[in-house]
């Protein structure tokens, strides 16, 4: 009786202890993705950095030469601070939505200003912000893959119940906005 009490808490101890594995690898996966996460949405965040620096000397440049477009300009500039002043991720997507469309209608304004459209300094810097469009978008796919093995990781079982005790929660992906997915809309008549 003594040595079947002994393996039944032996086996007990062992179950106990394999189970407590389980949890603190389960545990430890997780955080790495929610890192991970984080760190797809840092990337996306230098991206943005990057434009913004590159945004005040693309007005200023188109100042010169559409001087009249005052209101496309102030837009592109109250967009940029709403990024800046945004709080939750949310509120970031929403303000980059309405940069990358404000800056798709300054860009627009090049056709109407043939001057401006040939200035090296306008070209220069119309390409650099081309190519860090490239590199959110990028960025925006990077994180959004990061967002759906977290979530997946998250959801399944049995780790969502690790998730649960551990209140990790389901990040949103990083959608566009309708007015994005519409096209740009410019009018000269003014």
């Amino acid at each position: 009786m003594g040595n079947t009490l002994v393996i039944v808490l032996v086996v007990i101890l062992a179950i106990i202890i394999l189970l407590a594995i389980y949890v603190a690898t389960t545990y430890n996966s997780l955080v790495k993705l929610r890192n991970s996460l984080k760190d797809q949405w840092s990337q996306i965040d230098i991206q943005l950095k990057r434009r913004f620096d590159l945004i005040p000397n693309l007005v200023e440049t188109v100042k010169g030469y559409a001087s009249h477009e005052e209101e496309t300009l102030e837009k592109v500039i109250q967009a940029r601070n709403a990024y800046q002043t945004a709080k939750t991720s949310d509120e970031q997507m929403k303000a980059n939505s309405e940069l990358s469309n404000t800056i798709s209608k300054l860009f627009a304004l090049s056709e109407a200003y043939p001057d401006l459209k040939a200035n090296q300094n306008f070209l220069s810097l119309q390409n650099e912000l081309r190519e860090t469009e490239e590199k959110i978008t990028y960025a925006r796919q990077f994180y959004s893959d990061a967002v759906l093995k977290y979530n997946n990781a998250i959801l399944v079982f049995p780790t969502n119940i690790i998730a649960g005790m551990f209140g990790f929660k389901e990040e949103k992906f990083f959608e566009a906005k309708e007015e994005e997915k519409e096209n740009v809309k410019v009018d000269f008549s003014k």
